[in-house]
């Protein structure tokens, strides 16, 4: 997949072995002996699905991004119904929103490949259309941070950033935004507000920018991140062996609604010609 200015390595899946090599690929840790890959993982139903946030899709070429995400992120604190204590803090806010549809600069990533993977084989109705799986190796990125996110990273131990960690930093999307001059992309894991963001093992990017475009930050930085085609022919296939695997909406949508969308996917009729596979 090419994108400007640079070309962001993708590689095709030709059966469940290759992808799972793809995806453990630089996960043995030395220093410490055990396996920790330095990736997070994005599922798309669509291979031509891009890294696009909800904002950046609301805001047609971007423009005006930050006078929008100003009265939405504004508007949603008013306006939520929630009995639990979010602080005046843009860090816990803007994750719940994210979580609950609002178009937002985050961008949702997970720890789980396999998490990943289903969302790249969930819906039986775009299994005639290869999917894909965006591996981002935040290790590398977090080198580029600015000198006071690296500072408390190195100090906490952390390769991610907590609310806490980031509200002793910048109190303020503005104060975030004017760390460095260079745009950088951080990786935050959300607070457990719910079971859903537990059980997905969430976390989510954010640039420093409204306005900025992850596509072409990566451009000139293609080996921050690589690209796994899933053909539509072994969608059918990825999505049983998740299912073997206990990766089901009955997990990754804790409650009622997620075992309704289980067991209507499950039950389903193979689509056609599937049925003839040995």
């Amino acid at each position: 997949m090419k994108e400007a200015g640079g070309v962001v390595r993708t590689i095709v899946a030709e059966d469940w072995t290759q992808l799972w090599n793809e995806l453990d690929e630089g996960a043995w840790d030395q220093e410490i002996c055990r396996f920790r890959s330095p990736f997070v993982f994005r599922g798309a139903e669509k291979c031509d699905t891009g890294l696009e946030t909800g904002l950046s899709k609301l805001v047609a070429g971007l423009a005006g991004a930050r006078m929008i995400e100003g009265h939405l992120l504004r508007n949603f604190q008013k306006y939520a119904t929630i009995e639990r204590s979010m602080k005046d803090s843009c860090w816990r806010w803007l994750p719940l929103a994210q979580h609950h549809g609002l178009p937002t600069r985050l961008l949702d990533w997970t720890f789980s490949p396999l998490v990943a993977l289903h969302f790249a084989v969930e819906d039986p109705d775009h299994y005639s259309l290869d999917g894909s799986l965006w591996c981002f190796n935040h290790r590398m990125s977090n080198r580029l941070l600015p000198r006071k996110l690296r500072e408390i990273a190195e100090r906490e131990g952390a390769e991610f950033f907590t609310a806490s960690m980031l509200e002793s930093v910048a109190g303020s999307l503005r104060e975030f935004d004017e760390l460095a001059k260079d745009p950088f992309v951080l990786f935050l894991e959300p607070p457990s507000f719910e079971p859903r963001i537990v059980n997905q093992f969430a976390l989510f990017s954010i640039m420093s920018g409204p306005d900025l475009d992850m596509a072409g930050w990566l451009a000139s930085r293609p080996d921050l991140i690589k690209q796994i085609i899933i053909p539509a022919r072994l969608k059918p296939e990825f999505r049983d062996k998740l299912d073997q695997t206990g990766i089901t909406e009955r997990l990754l949508y804790p409650g009622l609604d997620g075992l309704a969308r289980w067991l209507s996917r499950y039950y389903r009729p193979a689509p056609p010609g599937e049925s003839d596979k040995a």
